[in-house]
């Protein structure tokens, strides 16, 4: 009972009514005292319905008709590893015809304990459920003191009960998920992450392990996240076979995560990082945003130079495919700057320009950081497109 999410409102009808109930049998009155032994309930069954050769409709009904006993104790499996509610037997078997033809075989009972969330069968029970509906779980696998505890029923003086919360949960985060070979890398083991194939759900599955050839699943409290970054098409987006199996959740660049960084540099950050990424979303694709991450650790303003320096233009180098003319579009004059090159005496030729980043470190920097990003935000003069009066540092000349 209770095994199967469909039958969810059986379940919390039975917890409401106190009352367990069997789906076998159709909707036909097995009170009778001549249905007390299993042949009696085969033959009567196939008398009424010769078709119906599945042997669960007798044998099922006999166990919860007459083996089950008052002052036995059910549990309520959810899947094949876990459970949710453990009652005791307190009546005989009933027929109440107006349940619609299914689970109108019940026997009353008293709920000892119930959990909001399913719990870990192995804390009472050496093993996992079996398919069947009815079945007597042999004592050797019941851990009866933890059961007693759990029940409070036999708890001893300073020992505690069981605590009825589900499992901890645990998360499993494979980063660049897409850079792997996942058929090869999971193999079958990969339609056990499917949610209703995790150990303790309805349709629970395990494989057998090629090389220590034990039985393993993938536990429901298990969460796996795996990362990728779209800006790389070198790399297959995903396995198709994978997709099916995720939800999938874009992580958006989030400037508002600056605000600490921003405070301790005294700098606009979130306002820069927001400009930075429009700019890079309209010249090339909202996919190639840079991610806040580059700027979370800064303290000073020349965590910053640093930042922008080591990290953020040759990015941006790489996405424009040395194209400065668009660097300078994202970044502003602030950074990368322009001069003229004079064609070499004796060389016949016109005038050529040379970009170049701009070195914020010098003795005396021609623009300050500040006044680099007020550009980069339109805040600030712009200087012009060829300025003659600029003097790159050597080391950051870029031809």
């Amino acid at each position: 009972m209770g095994a199967i999410r469909q039958e969810e409102e059986v379940y919390e009808a039975a917890l409401k009514d106190e009352y367990i109930a069997l789906g076998w049998g159709r909707a036909e009155d097995w009170s009778d005292d001549r249905f007390s032994t299993v042949e009696a309930i085969k033959s009567h069954w196939l008398s009424l319905f010769p078709e119906s050769q599945e042997p669960s409709n007798w044998t099922q009904t006999h166990r919860f008709r007459n083996d089950m006993a008052i002052g036995d104790i059910v549990i309520v499996p959810f899947g094949n590893s876990a459970f949710r509610a453990v009652g005791q037997i307190v009546g005989d078997y009933e027929f109440i015809p107006e349940a619609e033809g299914y689970f109108a075989h019940r026997r009353k009972v008293k709920w000892l304990m119930t959990a909001d969330e399913p719990l870990p069968l192995d804390v009472i029970i050496d093993g996992n459920f079996t398919m069947r509906t009815v079945y007597e779980i042999p004592r050797k696998r019941i851990n009866i003191p933890a059961l007693s505890r759990l029940l409070k029923a036999d708890e001893e003086p300073g020992e505690r009960p069981i605590t009825l919360t589900k499992p901890d949960e645990f998360v499993l985060v494979i980063d660049e998920i897409n850079r792997a070979n996942i058929s090869k890398v999971f193999g079958e083991l990969i339609t056990l992450l499917e949610p209703d194939k995790r150990l303790g759900m309805p349709n629970a599955l395990t494989v057998r392990l090629p090389y220590s050839k034990a039985e393993f699943g993938v536990p429901a409290n298990l969460h796996v996240i795996g990362t990728m970054n779209t800006a790389d098409r070198s790399i297959a987006l995903l396995d198709t076979a994978l997709r099916r199996r995720f939800k999938f959740r874009e992580i958006a660049p989030n400037p508002q995560q600056l605000k600490n960084a921003a405070a301790a540099t005294n700098m606009p950050l979130v306002e820069i990082l927001r400009t930075i990424n429009d700019r890079i979303e309209y010249l090339v694709d909202r996919e190639h945003r840079i991610g806040h991450a580059f700027f979370m650790g800064c303290k000073t303003s020349d965590d910053v130079i640093d930042v922008m320096r080591d990290k953020i233009i040759p990015l941006l180098q790489e996405y424009f495919f040395e194209d400065w003319s668009r660097v300078r579009m994202v970044l502003g004059d602030g950074f990368i700057g322009q001069e003229v090159i004079k064609a070499p005496p004796g060389m016949d030729g016109m005038d050529r320009e040379r970009w170049f980043v701009r070195d914020f470190y010098s003795a005396e920097p021609k623009i300050s950081l500040s006044d680099a990003f007020a550009r980069l935000l339109g805040k600030g003069a712009i200087l012009s497109a060829v300025n003659e009066d600029d003097e790159p540092d050597a080391e950051n000349d870029v031809a």
